[in-house]
């Protein structure tokens, strides 16, 4: 017997128009084969590859006039979550420009100073979790600690790949957390959803993964035999207060940007007080503000690109393919988590995938009576999951350049990701307590 959901479906049901998906496949051939064919994925731009899928989309449906599909790509871009997205990216882009590399060598030799050697991967693991949380960037983080993991692996004779495998993990961990994270910022705008709930939600999931990652960690230290001592660097206690403020203040609830502009504050009169020159510090929030632009840039075309596919029926054969393939919430839920996992395959950037497909996520969501911070938190925890462990991605790139290392080498050591998709999946048949 049908239930009165099915029924209101079938009544309602619309195919759609696959064809109005042609431009987001020729962004797909385009950048994903001309990336591969290249064997780098620094050869073409991600925004010029969604610049020639907007043109694509310019020139379907000769029925509607170029000055009406104008119109119609600035109404995508007028909405608020637009633009609310595109600020916190400025404000959390200077703020992880201010404080750089050595505030993440602070928190790693301050709990190496106590831990012993023996135990400093999982200390590794636990600094790339507070670090990437507190920053809001994976690759920052995997940046800023790779050298650090590097140099403990030499002096204690511990596995290299074990402790960068850890170290992509526990930036992993912030990626889909941090209250200033891009992807954080991309999910939660996208599905019009409050921060904090979608902290709630998402850290439930995240932490029965993070903790098993710690056991299995700590299990592996124990097995260790003629582990040498490590004596960390010299320790400033000064330059971890602004992540501690950021942290606590995400936590609490405090609107993002005052949390963002008190971290940046405080971060600026700390380099200060540490004797950095104030053009110096100027500098670099110049260039924490520049490594946002192409991401901005990004979510600008694919808001004018979505508003386009959406109005000429491509969301809507999208629903019907997905209520074809999966059946009730869970089954949504893992719509959702295959729609994110494929787009950042093919982009092999978890914020550009979730921008992609946040907004057809949340026709999903409503259709299938999932909550907003639900399917945000999908969105974030399987672009990270599949980020995380995708070869050709900047996180692992950045972490084969720091180490000398092969993603062969690494990807069998990161723990995190595998147990994180495993918590989500059993969280989607896990019903949720809010309508």
């Amino acid at each position: 017997m049908e239930n009165q959901f099915t029924k209101d479906v079938n009544k309602t049901e619309n195919k759609g128009n696959f064809l109005a998906l042609i431009p987001i496949c020729v962004f797909l051939v385009v950048y994903f084969g001309i990336n591969v064919f290249s064997e780098s994925f620094n050869i073409l731009s991600v925004v010029v590859a969604f610049l020639i899928a907007v043109l694509v989309a310019c020139l379907q449906n000769r029925k509607v006039s170029f000055d009406d599909k104008l119109s119609i790509m600035a109404e995508g871009l007028a909405d608020k979550n637009i633009t609310t997205m595109i600020l916190i990216f400025l404000t959390a882009g200077v703020f992880a420009g201010i404080l750089g590399r050595d505030s993440a060598g602070a928190v790693a030799n301050l709990l190496l100073k106590f831990i012993p050697a023996r135990f400093s991967v999982v200390v590794i693991f636990i600094v790339a979790c507070f670090v990437s949380t507190a920053m809001g960037t994976s690759c920052g983080t995997i940046v800023f600690l790779s050298p650090i993991a590097v140099s403990v692996s030499s002096a204690t004779g511990i596995s290299l790949p074990l402790f960068i495998g850890t170290v992509i993990g526990g930036a992993m961990f912030g990626d889909n957390l941090s209250f200033i994270s891009d992807t954080t910022i991309a999910a939660t705008s996208t599905q019009n959803c409050n921060m904090r709930d979608k902290f709630k939600e998402n850290f439930f999931i995240a932490l029965p993964a993070a903790l098993v990652t710690i056991a299995i960690l700590f299990i592996i230290a124990l097995t260790q035999k003629n582990v040498a001592d490590y004596t960390p660097d010299k320790i400033n206690l000064w330059l971890i207060i602004p992540y501690v403020l950021v942290l606590i203040g995400g936590i609490l609830g405090v609107n993002v940007f005052i949390v963002l502009i008190g971290g940046i504050l405080s971060a600026f009169i700390v380099k200060v007080c540490l004797g950095t020159g104030v053009f110096e510090i100027f500098t670099s929030m110049g260039a924490g503000a520049n490594d946002m632009f192409e991401v901005i840039i990004v979510t600008v075309l694919v808001s004018i690109l979505s508003a386009l596919m959406r109005k000429d029926g491509g969301f809507d054969a999208i629903l019907y393919g997905i209520r074809k393939i999966f059946k009730g919430k869970a089954g949504g839920s893992l719509g959702v988590a295959t729609l994110v996992s494929l787009m950042d395959i093919a982009t092999a950037n978890n914020t550009v995938a979730i921008v992609m497909a946040g907004p057809i996520a949340k026709n999903i969501s409503e259709e299938y009576g999932i909550t907003n911070t639900k399917t945000a938190s999908i969105l974030d925890i399987f672009g990270s999951v599949i980020q995380g462990i995708l070869p050709y991605g900047a996180q692992m790139l950045a972490a084969i350049e720091a180490s000398g290392l092969t993603a062969f080498n690494i990807i069998p050591f990161i723990f995190y990701p595998y147990l994180l998709a495993i918590s989500a999946i059993v969280a989607m048949f896990i019903p949720s307590k809010k309508k």
